[in-house]
This record gives C-alpha cells, sequence and structure tokens, in this order.
C-alpha cells in the first residue's frame, strides 16, 4: 500500500514543480518582453511536459529503458486519443489550417521518427536500441520544428490570440528565480519517486517496465496537459485545447526521446513497435477527423470513437 502511496505523492510533486517552471520561467520572459505567444508556445508546451522529461531522465539514469520508451509512446497515444476526446466531447473542436496543414503532419513525422529508431531489429536483425546518435537526429527534428514556430511568429502567422491568457501574471526576479529552482527541485524530487516505486509495483504486479510506462506513467504525466486542453474547452479556446497536445507529443517524441536515448542508449522491445505504430495511427486518426464532414473540426462523436479507441488500446496492451 505505502508503493501506491508514495507512487501518488510523486505525481503530486511532479506537476506541482511543473506548475511552479512554468510559471517562474514566464515570468522572467515577460519581463524580458518575451512575447505571450512564444511564451505560450516554448515554456508552456515545454512546462506541461516536463513531467514525461523528468520521469525518463531518471528512468534513462536508472537504465530503465521500457519505462522511458513506454513513457513517452503511451503519453503521446493518451493525448491523442483521450485528451482530445475528452476536449471534444467538452465543446466540438475547431482546427486551424496551420494546424492541419504542418503541426499534426509534423507530429505524424514524429511518430515515423520513432518507428524508425526503434525499428533495427527489423531492418538488419540485431537487437533494437535508440543509441546517441539517433537521439541526436530527433533533437535536430526538434530544432527544425522550434525554427518554425518562432519563423512563423515573426511573419505574424502565428496570431496573438493563440497566446495562454494565464501566463500575464509577473513576479520579482527573486521569486521568479526560487519558483525556477524549486520547480525543477520538485521534477527531479518527483521523478525519482515515480521511477523507483512504479519499478516496485511493476514487480509485484508482474508487469513489464514498457507496461507500466505505457499505463501509469503516461497517464500520470500526462495529467498537465489534460488539464491545460480540458480548461481550454471549457472557455471554448479550441487553440489551446488541440495546439498543446500537439505541440506536447513532438516534444516528447524529438526531444525528451532524444535526450533520454543520448543520456543512455535505450534498448527497444518488440512491442515497442507495435505501440508507435499505435501512436502514428493516433495521430493520423486526428487529422482524417479533421477532413472530414463539414469544416475543419472534431465533433462530440469523434470524440466518443478517439475515447473508446484508447480504451480498447488499453485493454490490448494489458492482456497481451
Amino acid at each position: 500500500m505505502i508503493h501506491y502511496l508514495l507512487l501518488l505523492v510523486g505525481f503530486v510533486i511532479l506537476i506541482a514543480g511543473a506548475d511552479y517552471l512554468v510559471k517562474g520561467a514566464s515570468s522572467i520572459a515577460k519581463k524580458l518582453n518575451i512575447s505571450d505567444l512564444i511564451i505560450g508556445l516554448t515554456v508552456v508546451s515545454i512546462g506541461t511536459s516536463a513531467p514525461e522529461l523528468s520521469v525518463n531522465i531518471m528512468a534513462s539514469l536508472e537504465g530503465s529503458a521500457g519505462m522511458a520508451i513506454g513513457n513517452v509512446v503511451g503519453s503521446n497515444i493518451f493525448n491523442f486519443l483521450a485528451i482530445i476526446g475528452i476536449a471534444a466531447l467538452i465543446r466540438p473542436i475547431n482546427l486551424k489550417s496551420s494546424l492541419i496543414k504542418i503541426e499534426i503532419p509534423y507530429a505524424i513525422l514524429a511518430s515515423a521518427a520513432l518507428i524508425f529508431v526503434t525499428a533495427d531489429v527489423l531492418l538488419d536483425g540485431k537487437e533494437g536500441v535508440i543509441n546517441r546518435s539517433d537521439g541526436l537526429i530527433l533533437l535536430l527534428f526538434f530544432s527544425i520544428f522550434l525554427y518554425y514556430v518562432f519563423l512563423s511568429a515573426k511573419k505574424g502567422e502565428i496570431k496573438e490570440k493563440d497566446a495562454t491568457e494565464h501566463l500575464t501574471k509577473t513576479y520579482s526576479v527573486w521569486i521568479s528565480v526560487i519558483m525556477i529552482a524549486g520547480g525543477l527541485a520538485a521534477l527531479i524530487f518527483g521523478g525519482d519517486i515515480i521511477v523507483d516505486h512504479a519499478t516496485i509495483l511493476a514487480r509485484q504486479w508482474g508487469f513489464s517496465d514498457n507496461l507500466i510506462g505505457l499505463t501509469i506513467l503516461a497517464v500520470g504525466t500526462s495529467l498537465p496537459e489534460l488539464a491545460t486542453s480540458v480548461v481550454a474547452a471549457l472557455r471554448g479556446n479550441s487553440d489551446i485545447a488541440i495546439g498543446n497536445v500537439v505541440g506536447s507529443n513532438i516534444f516528447n517524441i524529438f526531444f525528451i526521446l532524444g535526450v533520454s536515448s543520448i543520456i543512455f542508449p535505450l534498448p527497444v522491445a518488440p512491442e515497442s513497435i507495435a505501440d508507435g505504430l499505435v501512436a502514428a495511427a493516433a495521430t493520423a486518426l486526428v487529422l482524417f477527423f479533421a477532413h472530414r464532414g463539414r469544416g475543419q473540426r472534431i465533433d462530440k462523436l469523434e470524440g466518443l470513437i478517439l475515447i473508446a479507441s484508447y480504451f480498447f488500446y488499453t485493454i490490448y496492451i494489458i492482456l497481451r
């Protein structure tokens, strides 16, 4: 029982740390006259993915490759099927042309890149591994995406109204620095607690590290994205509701997995390739829904289909 309680405590510390890190970094960015738009597309998207980054770094350092890969893939599947599905049930999501033409296809590219770097066993018959050179390639793709974001903002293709309204509050420099330092410390501490006790529970249940990463860790570390998208949907802000998820998925694969594999090469279980295919299919399904029917939107029925798909996928990975 103590391991369940400590796992919950770890998630609370992790999410609180991400929240303070975002607030502190956003405050300093505002004082440096960086626009809300850039803050939203960088600090916030990175901040909501900070739990995944923290858990993956700890998992990599402790040699739990299955958790590191499972956490990223599971988070991406949860983001596109469960979070977008829930947001669409609250209120139909309208998608901008740039999301359909560029950002979502780029998320599909991220899933394709994940499949490519995990498919060594299929390509050459050797043990699958995401090595440091693969990590550098993933980080290169992430830098290209960041360049696109800043270039689009500079050209005015992404309007200021897309920015997150809750980031306008500023604090003194010292308070901001303390919030950043405290947030980082909480991320490290919370991530360490989660990995340690998730590993113990995995052994007790007879589950693999990969399954724990795909389920408990994936859902737990995606809570910031879920909260952000639900609040945005309730406020009728479709851009944030889906943009938050798309940006997070791109960040998860290209940056988090890239950094994790550079710290320690990640051995790949055969089932991870199938999970990568599911992540790509989930992204493609959202893109398909955006194109069908009238307008570029995901309605409540399609949201229900996305949630049902996640439910059946969860049953599949538990039974396999």
